[in-house]
């Protein structure tokens, strides 16, 4: 009994310190969106992290994002020299107190962490260890954690393959570690590995640019960016970062989506529809309604056209089979078809223009209501020439009586589906008259001479 009582204190004091919680936290928005969709002054700032490479993806970025407003590229990125170094934390402490706010970031390092690390004073961890694998997920997931606490939507950018071995290998090593740890963290990895090789996936200093011309996009070294590399680099991760925008934009659509300050901004934007204008009060005593006018009959529906309506019609097939014991079986199979409106048969040979009408097998779909779509994409047309192609109506078709109706199409006498017997005999060709062919008496037929 002490012990329930204690658990139903303890119940009771947590039910009393939730009302206590801030009001900022709880009118945060819960969207679903990766980038916030509601950005201070309603403008996005990118912020790069990283090494040497940061530096080169940061001038393409800027380069990418020249004529979209949304987004404000800093024009300095955030220098990491590695996170192998023996203090990889103080590089972002050092400016915490007066860090300017961003809503974008992108990482991209690897470049001077090809090396040992030190654990400690006097451990050393050989790079390619398991030691050193497990050391260095645990300072990336640090990193990605530092920054996400500061409201960051991070993209984390893949090492490219490598010139040399002994260079591609550690950084395809350390592909690996990053992109389960961004995994585990919910942040995206962008993998440009098949960006920048050949077709067998090996190397390759050239290839094509965002305009598909051949470029040097590889630096002598076999790992830096050409600026033609760099352009090429920041286009996969402005599609990303695009993408992200776009349902932000969505998301930003939504009424509920935001608190109440947010909520007024959207009211603002909505565009205004005037009430419609009542008429002059001086024209309702000019107008009087006269004693002999008649009162005009009401207007009724124009009555449907049905002279192309097609009625109902089932079809039936009987298949033959050989049964158990050798007998011949057959099976009746009805195929119902439905009566055809004049409506649908109207939508079906319609065109899409008073001056150009429909191509032959153009793909058209439609409710009809009651369950019924109309599909028209193999309707043959006949055009003589020098006349338009003229559609005709669709229980005309091959494809109606082969695939609706279940009929067969009469085979052409000679051709490989026909099977009837006895078999047409083809006309006689006119040949010029000739000396009538000898025949030889069965008697003098050569033989063949004895061996001797």
């Amino acid at each position: 009994m002490r012990a329930t009582f204690t658990a139903l204190l303890a119940c009771l004091a947590l039910l009393a310190a939730a009302p206590a919680l801030p009001a900022a936290a709880q009118e945060e928005p819960s969207g679903t969106s990766y980038v916030t969709p509601f950005p201070e002054g309603d403008t996005y700032k990118l912020q790069a992290y990283g090494d040497a490479f940061a530096d080169g993806l940061l001038i393409g970025l800027a380069e990418s994002f020249a004529g979209d407003t949304r987004v404000q590229v800093s024009r300095k990125h955030r220098a990491l020299s590695g996170i192998a170094r023996a203090d990889p934390d103080e590089e972002l402490k050092t400016d915490e107190a007066t860090r300017e706010t961003f809503h974008i970031g992108v990482v991209m390092l690897g470049y001077y962490d090809r090396y040992h690390m030190r654990a400690g004073a006097r451990d050393r961890l050989v790079l390619g260890s398991e030691e050193w694998k497990e050391e260095y997920g645990r300072r990336v997931d640090r990193l990605i954690k530092a920054l996400k606490r500061r409201g960051l939507a991070l993209y984390w950018v893949g090492q490219p393959i490598m010139r040399r071995y002994e260079v591609n290998d550690p950084a395809q090593m350390m592909n690996d570690i990053v992109r389960g740890k961004t995994y585990l963290n919910g942040i995206k990895f962008i993998d440009i590995q098949a960006h920048f090789a050949d077709e067998g996936g090996n190397y390759a200093p050239y290839g094509p640019d965002i305009t598909g011309k051949q470029r040097l996009l590889r630096e002598a070294d076999g790992a830096l960016f050409t600026s033609a590399g760099n352009r090429k680099l920041a286009h996969f991760v402005e599609q990303e970062i695009k993408r992200d925008l776009a349902s932000a934009k969505n998301e930003r659509a939504i009424p509920l989506a935001g608190n109440e300050a947010e909520q007024k901004r959207l009211s603002a934007l909505k565009p205004r529809t005037a009430p419609p204008a009542e008429p002059d009060a001086s024209w309702k005593s000019t107008i009087t309604p006269s004693k002999d006018a008649k009162p005009a009959p009401a207007s009724r529906p124009a009555p449907a056209d049905t002279s192309n309506e097609q009625k109902a019609d089932n079809g039936r097939i009987t298949l033959k089979s050989i049964g158990v014991g050798g007998r011949e079986e057959s099976v009746t199979i009805d195929i119902p078809r439905p009566a055809i409106p004049s409506a649908v048969i109207a939508l079906v040979t319609r065109k899409e223009s008073s001056d150009r009408p429909s191509q032959t097998g153009d793909v058209i779909a439609d409710d009809v209501g009651g369950g019924l779509v109309v599909l028209n994409s193999i309707t043959p047309g006949t055009a003589g020439p020098g006349s338009a192609i003229r559609r005709g109506a669709p229980s005309q078709t091959p494809y109606y009586h082969v695939l609706i109706k279940g009929e067969r199409l009469p085979a052409k006498p000679g051709r490989a589906d026909d099977f009837s017997w006895p078999k047409a005999v083809e006309p006689d060709v006119a040949v010029e008259p000739g000396p009538p062919a000898r025949r030889l008496p069965r008697s003098s037929t050569p033989k063949t001479p004895p061996r001797s």
